[in-house]
């Protein structure tokens, strides 16, 4: 029987996928085509390039007959070497998982696409080789202006920059893994409605899930129930890098219940990004401060996360910088530690369980084991309309530490149960420098600080 005539015949009576795959044994590619059999819509023509060498222009051939036929484009299980390959609009790709590998060649990037829209992939290894990335671009797979994304059960590793780009996209990203990424596994700038779910992002060199924008504003961006661990700092900084999750300018952004473990800075770290939702997730083993919302934003909700392991559990930062309004509420925090990535410049050494500055209520949290100060309220003068409530804090140098420099705003200290602290309950200070005794046993001079009933054990 004629090869050519048989594959076109069994792919026409089993419903019919466009297909793509390197010269295999007859046995091998009847396997192949019966495997779609209800999986794949329409097409009805195989398409069967050598399979040696730079595969680059037979794949984008059959990508872009694929696209305009408006039927899935199939890899099966093997090596494809490509580089510079731009995905179509109304592209399906599909393979699978960890076995249909794209292997980078170099010279420019693996995958591209601009101003594209309902592109797919589905079970595609995307493999850079640790080869070097041309100048400009900035990941293995880079898709700028695109909308309705969806990018699932696929892995992308060895890139030597970013692994996954993404600006201006629409869409989801679900069930990936990424990893051994150079800089970054996965950032998306100036997103359009982007969902990033059940990934998992692993020992990257400069961060985990970073969700960026060129100007503060509207983002939007969903981040929830990825795995992200061992991100490391390999550019160096203090906490520009080494981060989990990172969202720098972006407003509206959910975060929650993701697990993130091992990293150099922050599990996860909002720079400037208003309207924060940080929630449910379980940060271990932070190199520096585990949960961070800094510099200018205003509104920052960061409730139910667990904390082990880290230099501060929870700080809510940079009044200075505009940064103000926020809960924090039903944390664990727990295992701090002196010390961090480099030498603290307020002269505390961290091991500091929660630190908030302006408009802020923190209640119902749990902090065990602070070898600093359990909750600090303020630094010098910046400090307003801070409230702290029903908190149980155990095995503290200090419980609570309240600003007590001139210029500083309201606090309250109510209802707390503060028990095992070596150098007393409540304390003011300046900046660093503790100025008071225990303010929980009836110190009065400070009209900025009310303090009552609290339970000291």
């Amino acid at each position: 029987m004629d090869r050519r005539a048989f594959l076109y015949g069994t792919v026409a009576s089993i419903g019919t996928a466009l297909m793509f795959t390197p010269a295999r044994s007859d046995s091998t590619a009847r396997i192949e085509l019966a495997d779609l059999r209800g999986s794949l819509a329409g097409g009805d023509a195989a398409y069967a390039p050598s399979g040696n060498g730079d595969q680059s222009a037979m794949m984008q051939q059959a990508m872009d007959r694929a696209a305009a036929a408006g039927k899935p484009l199939y890899l099966p299980p093997g090596r494809y070497e490509l580089s510079n390959v731009v995905l179509p609009s109304r592209l399906k790709l599909v393979g699978v998982p960890g076995e249909s590998r794209l292997v980078y060649t170099g010279g420019g990037t693996l995958l591209t696409a601009v101003g594209g829209s309902s592109i797919g992939l589905d079970g595609i290894v995307l493999d850079g080789a640790n080869r070097a990335l041309d100048d400009g671009v900035p990941a293995l797979l880079h898709l700028s202006g695109v909308s309705d994304l969806s990018m699932t059960r696929c892995e992308v590793v060895g890139s030597s920059r970013h692994a996954v780009a993404l600006e201006k996209v629409s869409g989801s990203l679900t069930a990936n893994r990424i990893t051994g990424a150079r800089e970054a596994g996965l950032w998306s700038v100036d997103a359009r409605g982007l969902e990033i779910a059940g990934n998992t992002v692993s020992d990257c060199g400069d961060g985990g899930i970073l969700v960026h924008r060129w100007e503060a504003g509207e983002d939007g961006t969903i981040v929830a129930r990825n795995r992200v661990e061992r991100i490391e700092a390999r550019s160096g900084g203090t906490g520009q890098n080494g981060n989990g999750i990172n969202v720098f300018r972006a407003g509206g952004v959910i975060v929650s219940d993701n697990r993130v473990a091992d990293c150099a800075f922050s599990a996860i770290r909002s720079n400037s990004g208003s309207n924060v939702q940080i929630t449910g997730n379980q940060c271990l083993r932070s190199g520096e401060t585990a949960i961070y919302s800094e510099f200018g934003f205003e509104g920052a909700l960061i409730a139910s996360n667990v904390v082990d392991g880290a230099s501060v559990g929870i700080s809510v930062a940079n009044f200075n910088e505009g940064g103000r309004l926020a809960v924090v509420s039903g944390n664990i925090v727990r295992n701090l530690r002196h010390g961090a990535p480099y030498p603290d410049e307020y002269g505390l050494d961290f091991g500091i369980g929660i630190s908030v500055e302006a408009d802020t209520t923190v209640s119902g949290n749990v902090i065990d084991g602070a070898p600093s100060v359990a909750i600090l309220m303020g630094w010098g003068p910046y400090l307003r309309n801070v409230v702290a409530s029903g908190n149980m804090i155990r095995d503290a140098e200090v419980g609570i530490g309240v600003s007590v420099v001139e210029g500083a705003g309201s606090v309250v200290i109510s209802g707390n149960v503060i028990s095992d602290v070596r150098s007393g309950a409540v304390r003011g200070m300046r900046w660093a420098e503790f100025q008071t005794g225990d303010l929980a046993l009836g110190e009065t001079r400070f009209p900025h600080v009310t303090v009552s009933e609290n339970s000291l054990g």
